[in-house]
């Protein structure tokens, strides 16, 4: 039998899903086929409506070799799972002449623990286990969820949390789970054989595809911990965010309570002198914390570096103390050891890591009103590391709608620790950016305006006009719009304030009810308007008449006292690069790509993009913040977008009356 050819396969998978064959995600395909066969690598970029899941899906399945896919959402991983993946293996099964397995595998914390469940939670305040079932009270919301679970875990065959709906609150979680460094192991644990963490990755190591989430896999590649089976063939979706979600693992962080914590768990299981030493360098490292302010420390003060090595030798003694005793009025003493372990563990690899003092890593301070003190450490770059660990011994595919940015791949490229698109050299990873563009017509459905008429926005000033302008925007548009912020102070005024001048257009705002919440009550009603900040730029999937209007107050640059970003920024300068444009431009890019795109979801849309910022039009790097955006038709006419807006609105309002 002949090899069912890409076009064939493609053709069959799509019909499956009841979608229709597209240009974009016929050339993804075959872009994906040829990486894979090559052993090579690749950007893809893939507009809203390409269908890059089965773009990136049929090749791999049809490769026949192991594929790990990591995704960042929740959403996109249960759609590959539950839909995606069962209706494209049934579609490609006759064809292949197989029937490949895959599997959804995730961190230890996201499954049930039956250990936890059954045996209790370690508690500081206690002598053992601390039966989470009888110390809640059953009428609590933290009982009610406790139960729920005991109950749940009799019914489920997979321990997932995102399998238990309604979900529960993190502190009911954390009373059933464990981070891998609180697990026993299977081969210690009494209920090993029926663990559901060890069951995912067993699952996983049987099967063809494995769908995972970006932070497991920087564990897999950056922490040399081993979670993932092998595999010929990565795939990341929503690459956009693998930076950021891998800079987050790499980031350690030290607050007070964090290090108390570490001396109660261990108090009980080690002598009184390696108890005491812990407690005072404890103490020591508390009373710095109330003094310090907030910053990046590009040394560290040596009142604060003696305090750290203290800790740190403190968290030698007690994890060689605590090898040499036994506690057997404990109960389940290894539990309790277990976690007092990790809890000392992680302290020790924090202070060690800051008082070693890379190069290579960023210290800095933070206080905020609700958490309290804070000592965090992340890597300058991760590229190094990405371009060392990810891109070797396998075909690396990274697709999003927004990987180009200013009109090519590199500045992206360069985050991930690729050299420029066909740089040759000897261990320099071989990759191809590919654009595949996208099936709507962004000049015909779109309109990027800026307002250039708005005085230029200084940081946290009044923006009088610009609120004006956001007024008639709404009116115009009668509702319908997303409201992104560069900051949620801003999100708060804003919503104030309009919620005074328009009261006829209901304004939901970010944080006051879930983001669930406050989607579907979006899109239930045309006249709400939905305003938020960053994180709501990524997370809003509404097509129809209910957004037409997607509002930037500002170009969302790094602040200016980011520790972060701003060394980063530092670093490209003492290397002669220009900072802003790598670091900052690039940042304000890609969330800008990623707002603009929350407008045109289907192909019956249409509206505007207004960015309330006129450096957009008049600053230098402006023409390559555009050059990032979907291509829209372009205008700085306040008078043309109100008439458009205005024409967009009675069209829709004629639609639904009919």
């Amino acid at each position: 039998m002949t090899k069912p050819s890409l076009p064939e396969l493609l053709q069959a998978a799509v019909t499956a899903v009841g979608g229709t064959e597209r240009p974009g995600q016929v050339a993804m395909a075959e872009a994906v086929e040829e990486a894979i066969d090559g052993g090579s690598h690749l950007l893809v970029q893939a507009g809203t409506g390409t269908g890059k899941s089965l773009g990136y899906l049929v090749p791999a399945l049809a490769h026949g070799e192991r594929v790990v896919v990591a995704t960042a959402t929740l959403a996109l991983q249960r759609q590959l799972v539950e839909r995606d993946l069962p209706r494209t293996v049934d579609a490609l099964h006759p064809q292949l002449r197989r029937r490949p397995e895959f599997a959804m595998l995730k961190g230890r914390s996201n499954y049930l623990c039956l250990h936890r469940l059954h045996e209790g939670a370690p508690q500081d305040e206690e002598e053992g286990l601390f039966d989470q079932f009888e110390a809640a009270a059953p009428t609590s919301k933290l009982g009610q969820d406790l139960l729920r679970m005991r109950d749940w875990a009799d019914e489920t065959e997979t321990g997932d949390r995102d399998d238990l709906t309604p979900g529960v609150s993190d502190r009911a979680w954390s009373q059933v789970s464990v981070s891998s460094r609180e697990c026993l192991g299977a081969s210690k644990c009494a209920y090993g054989a029926e663990c559901f963490a060890e069951t995912a990755r067993e699952r996983a190591k049987l099967s063809e595809v494995v769908v995972t989430n970006h932070a497991l896999l920087a564990i897999d590649s950056i922490e040399g911990a081993p979670v993932l089976p092998q595999h010929e063939v990565l795939i990341v979706d929503e690459a956009h965010e693998l930076v950021s979600r891998v800079t987050g693992v790499a980031t350690g962080e030290l607050t007070p309570g964090q290090v108390n914590r570490a001396v109660r768990r261990a108090a009980k299981l080690v002598n009184e002198k390696a108890a005491d030493q812990l407690q005072t360098a404890a103490e020591g490292f508390e009373r710095l914390m109330e003094l310090a302010l907030p910053g990046r420390l590009e040394e560290i003060p040596e009142d604060l570096g003696y305090a750290l090595m203290a800790l740190r030798d403190a968290c030698r003694t007690v994890v060689s103390a605590m090898g040499a005793t036994r506690d057997r009025s404990v109960q389940d003493e290894d539990a309790v050891r277990k976690q007092a372990l990790a809890s000392v563990e992680s302290v020790h690899d924090v202070a060690e890591r800051v008082t070693n003092g890379s190069e290579w890593d960023v210290v800095w301070y933070e206080r905020h009103d609700r958490f309290g003190a804070s000592l965090r450490v992340a890597p300058m770059s991760v590229a190094g590391l990405l371009r060392e660990k990810l891109f070797t011994d396998r075909s690396v595919v990274l697709t999003s709608a927004t990987l180009k940015l200013g009109g090519d791949f590199n500045g992206v490229g360069a985050s991930l620790g690729l050299a420029p698109e066909g740089t040759e050299g000897e261990d320099v990873p071989q990759w191809k950016g590919v654009d595949v563009g996208s099936p709507f017509d962004y000049r015909k459905q779109g309109i990027l305006y800026v307002a250039k008429h708005l005085a230029r926005p200084a940081r946290d000033g009044d923006r009088g006009d610009m609120l004006d302008e956001l007024t008639e925007l709404i009116q115009a548009a009668g509702g319908r719009t997303l409201g992104l912020f560069s900051s949620m102070r801003a999100a708060q005024l804003a919503a104030e304030e309009l919620r005074s001048r328009i009261p006829e257009y209901p304004i939901l705002l970010q944080g006051e009810e879930t983001l669930g919440e406050l989607i579907k009550n979006f899109a239930a009603d045309a006249k709400t308007c939905l305003f938020g900040t960053l994180s709501l730029w990524q997370g809003v999937d509404v097509p129809g008449p209910s957004c037409q209007l997607v509002v930037m107050d500002k170009i969302p640059f790094p602040r200016p006292d980011d520790p972060l970003m701003s060394a980063r920024q530092k670093a490209v300068e003492e290397g002669g690069g220009n900072g802003f444009m790598a670091v900052a431009a690039t940042h304000a890019a890609l969330l800008m790509a990623q707002g603009a795109g929350r407008l045109v979801r289907a192909s019956g849309d249409r509206g505007v993009v207004a960015v309330l910022d006129q450096r957009l039009a008049t600053a230098r790097y402006g023409s390559y913040l555009k050059a990032s955006l979907p291509d829209f038709w372009f205008t700085t006419d306040r008078n043309q977008v109100r008439r458009s807006l205005a024409a967009i609105d009675a069209k829709a309002r004629e639609t639904e009356d009919t």
